[in-house]
């Protein structure tokens, strides 16, 4: 293993995590990736936010904060995905790594992520906690799935059944309007008030199933190389529009599961 990666195996199922990024930056199974790899894919952390924030504005308790708006005009996908986390266990099957909120996040905190693989299930667990003042926070996953898993594969296939969509406005974030779900392909936000169930399959390979008891997901497979599948606590903007505060009492605890089988 390189430097900097912690390798967990199960079965034939192998998971690489990069602690230089908090990445997972390799999932196989029986010798097949099935996330993109390379600098910016795998499938890495969202917090304290998810997706967009509009214009990069935070406003809470009477204040605003300006983040960088990396994905112009807004601030995109939190603070911590492509900076160091520190290595708290790690053996066989399981891990935990996390890293402290430091600047541009303008509140002191930490986040804490764990993996845990078994020989036909993943499960991925986020915490946010304060270590002062209260803030707010959202978790989420985003992994970059690969549209085929072989040179002469079949695309993946989306099956999923939302209780209504977000529309979506010129700027990409929600505009504050429930709409039925619209055919893809899509870069949006759908939910899922009894929980996140989406089933992804590689016709005659594979199929895997992504659950949480979050109740948000963004599907995003508008590029022709992957296709996007990522739970989270909150839609987009939404430390602006539905703000969940996280105390030294009260941190964000998520969990998404990944279960697969392989097709004959």
């Amino acid at each position: 293993m390189a430097e900097g990666e912690l390798e967990l195996r199960a079965g034939d199922a192998r998971m690489v995590v990069n602690t230089a990024t908090g990445r997972v930056a390799r999932f196989a199974v029986g010798g097949l990736d099935i996330l993109r790899t390379g600098p910016r894919f795998g499938s890495f952390p969202m917090a304290p936010w998810c997706g967009r924030m509009r214009e990069g504005v935070l406003a809470w308790n009477g204040r605003t904060y300006q983040l960088p708006r990396n994905a112009e005009p807004h601030a995109i996908h939190g603070t911590v995905r492509d900076r160091p986390w520190r290595v708290v266990d790690s053996g066989g099957t399981e891990a935990v790594v996390a890293r402290e909120l430091t600047e541009p996040w303008p509140f002191a905190g930490r986040v804490t992520q764990s993996f845990r693989l078994g020989v036909d299930s993943a499960t991925f667990r986020m915490s946010v906690e304060s270590a002062a003042e209260p803030f707010p926070a959202q978790v989420g996953w985003h992994p970059w799935f690969r549209r085929t898993l072989a040179a002469d594969g079949k695309a993946v296939e989306l099956r999923f059944t939302p209780a209504w969509q977000e529309q979506r406005g010129p700027d990409y974030l929600p505009d504050g309007n429930r709409i039925a779900p619209l055919p893809g392909p899509w870069d949006d936000c759908f939910a899922m008030p009894d929980g996140v169930d989406v089933t992804l399959t590689w016709p005659e390979t594979l199929e895997l199933t992504v659950t949480s008891p979050l109740s948000w997901v963004v599907v995003y497979d508008l590029p022709p190389e992957t296709a996007c599948v990522e739970p989270q606590s909150g839609p987009p903007n939404g430390l602006n529009t539905e703000p969940r505060p996280v105390t030294p009492e009260q941190p964000l605890v998520a969990e998404m599961s990944w279960r697969w089988r392989t097709l004959d």
